[in-house]
Order: structure tokens, then sequence, then C-alpha cells
């Protein structure tokens, strides 16, 4: 048994299939008389106080803007270690994604604003059929085994890294609250600390991680989203160590990626994906909000993914993945629509955050998870068929 459990967490699809069955239960207590347990559980006050400094939320927000910060430092350690010394360092191997990731933010969000530009509050939600869950993506393509080629692997990935690129700029210009100025203070002392510490050559992570935490909370307290302070910090971890020549970046992802793969994703996605689909008809799947988001995910990326690099090949700018065909790029196109946790977030910050009412919310929810499932099985069935079989 315990072996059986080592060899499933050892599975790069593992992460996924945890983050499938958190989201199912999730759906499953909002629809039991359960559900009223599940709201209060979100919705329990947790303070922590320092002297003169309090942090109070309801535990949503906590795993929202706790938890997902170290999803998103370990997003920043991934980003620096492919720029620095893996596939991103290529210049062959970053053009195709980078320009793949273009046109699948670009096209969701043409496709959701051609179905909302009329609704000013539905509007707000503009970004979240440009997301790709990176967890869930690798994880139905990893249920195809030893098929998929390591290059196309490899372009899924790069294409994601991107997305979150992409992500974390949309967060950081256009899903800013008020911000102090006091905050924002301690926010950039930090930065030039990790700087001072980066230059000198510190080699230690837990300086680094505790200038990462004061920053934390003052990039809460400042207004612009928390989670940014974790993609700085990832930034500045050092790639290796001056005296031993091991990787401390490499050492702290690797302790990581456990963590946030069967931890903090799932707990991410069960607080999140929990949405009641009583009385739901046919109206609330056609109401502009949920179309939106489902046709950004599920045709806007599998669209502007595609044929931006089909351009790009076509122009000699790029080439297709080593050992994949025009079908299996396509059908990786179509997982790219797959946005759920990264969707989720972006849509709380959308709506939520602004004080949208709770219905919006529920559009934003279906509209998502609707847009990721078909992408996921409909990705899943052209890889299947496009994919050459092993004998």
């Amino acid at each position: 048994m315990q072996a059986t459990i080592r060899n499933f967490l050892k599975m790069e699809s593992a992460g996924g299939i945890v983050l499938m069955i958190a989201a199912a239960v999730a759906i499953l207590i909002a629809n039991t008389p359960l559900a009223v347990y599940y709201e209060l559980l979100l919705d329990v006050p947790v303070e922590v106080r320092v002297g003169a400094l309090e942090i109070a939320k309801p535990l949503i927000l906590w795993i929202n803007d706790g938890l997902m910060a170290i999803f998103f430092f370990l997003v920043g350690m991934e980003l620096k270690r492919e720029i620095v010394e893996g596939e991103l360092s290529r210049p062959a191997n970053v053009l195709l994604p980078a320009i793949g990731a273009v046109g699948g933010i670009v096209v969701p969000v043409g496709i959701y604003i051609f179905f909302n530009y009329n609704d000013p509050s539905a509007m707000q939600g503009w970004a979240i059929p440009a997301a790709t869950d990176i967890a869930f993506a690798l994880g139905i393509l990893m249920l195809l085994g030893s098929r998929v080629p390591v290059a196309l692997k490899v372009f899924l990935v790069s294409l994601a890294i991107f997305d979150d690129v992409g992500a974390i700029v949309i967060i950081a210009l256009f899903y800013t609250s008020d911000l102090s100025l006091q905050a924002l203070s301690v926010a950039a002392a930090c930065l030039l600390l990790l700087s001072f510490m980066s230059w000198r050559g510190v080699n230690s992570v837990s300086p680094f991680i505790l200038v990462g935490v004061v920053m934390w909370a003052a990039v809460l307290k400042s207004g612009v989203h928390a989670t940014l302070a974790g993609v700085v910090l990832g930034a500045f971890i050092p790639m290796r160590n001056s005296q031993t020549g091991e990787s401390p970046l490499r050492e702290l992802e690797h302790d990581l990626h456990q963590v946030v793969a069967f931890g903090v994703l799932p707990i991410f996605a069960f607080a999140n994906a929990g949405i009641s689909f009583a009385g739901v008809g046919l109206s609330n799947l056609l109401h502009p909000a949920p179309l939106g988001i489902a046709a950004g995910l599920f045709v806007g990326k599998q669209v502007g993914v595609f044929l931006s690099c089909a351009l790009a090949i076509k122009l000699g700018l790029a080439r297709l993945p080593d050992g994949s065909n025009w079908a299996s790029l396509y059908g990786v196109s179509i997982l790219a629509g797959v946005g759920f946790t990264m969707s989720l977030f972006i849509g709380g910050l959308a709506f939520e955050s602004t004080g949208i009412d709770a219905a919006r919310m529920f559009d934003e929810r279906l509209g998502i998870i609707l847009g990721s499932l078909l992408s996921g099985v409909a990705g899943y069935l052209v890889l299947y068929k496009a994919l050459p079989r092993q004998d």
C-alpha cells in the first residue's frame, strides 16, 4: 500500500489528479446539506497580530492571498531556473511558446469582451479566460505516458510559464486596489535588501525567506496583490552556492514542488470550486459572463495558441516541437484552455475583491468549470488520436 502511494506521488499526472478530486469534492459538498458548513469553514476569521501590525481575514482570503503566494513563489523560482539554465535559456525554445502565449491571451480576452462589452460589472472579469492551469493541463498530458514527446511537454510547460508571466502582469496592472505609500515603502526597502544580499552573494536561503515574509505582509497591506511578492522573492533565491557548487534554488524548488502540487493547489481548488447547481438552468449557462469565459477558454485558447504558433512556423520564425505534428500541437493548444485554478484566482480578484455581487461570482465559476472541462476532455481525445501508440 505504501509503495503504491509513493509510486502515485511520483507520477507527473498525480498533481492534476489530486486537483481534480479536490474540485469534485468541493462541488459535491456545495450541492448537499453540508454546503452550510463549507461556507462557514471558508468564512472562519483568522487573525495574526504582531505589535501594531494586524492581518485579519476570513480563511478563504488567507488561502487566496497566503497559500497562493507560495505557489507564485515556486513559479518565480521555476521561471528563474528556466531562464538561467533551462529550456528558456535557448532562444530556439523560447519563441514558439512565447508567441503561442500571446495569442492564447489576446484571443480569449477578445472573445470575453465580445460577449460582455455592454456590461461594466462583467467587464471586470475580462482577464479570466487568459490563464492556463499548468498542473491540470500537464497532468492531463501526462496521462498519455511515454507517447508524449519530451519537446511537446516542454512546449506546454513553457507556454504555461509565459501565461503565468502574463497573468502576473495583468494582476499587477489591473487588479490593484487603493495604494498605501507607507506599505509600499516597506516593500521597496525589502526589495533593496534582497538585491543587496544577492549582490553580496549570500548563499543561505533563510535570510531571503525572512525578508520575503516581511515583503509579503507589506505588499498585502499596500493594495498590490500579495502573491506578487512570491514571484519577486523567487527571482532572488540563489541559483548557485559559490562555496559548495550546489543549487539552493533547485533544492528549494524540489522541496516545495509536492507541497504545492498536493497541498497548496488542491486546498485552493477545494476552497474556490464549491458551486451549487441548485436552480441552474439554460439561462445561467447562456448568461454573457459564463458564456464569455467558457468560450474564451475552450474556443479562444485553442484558436489563439494554435493559429499564432502556426503563423510563426509558416513564417520560419519557429518550428514544430521535435517528435510532434500539427495534430499534436493542436491538441496541446486545446489543453491550454484548462484555466481552472489560475482562472478562479483571477476571477476572485476581479469580482469578489471589487464587491461585485455573489451572482457574478457564480457566473465566473460556472464558466471556468465548463470551459476547463471541455478543454481537458477535447485536448486529451485529440492527443490520444494524434500521438503514435507504443507497441
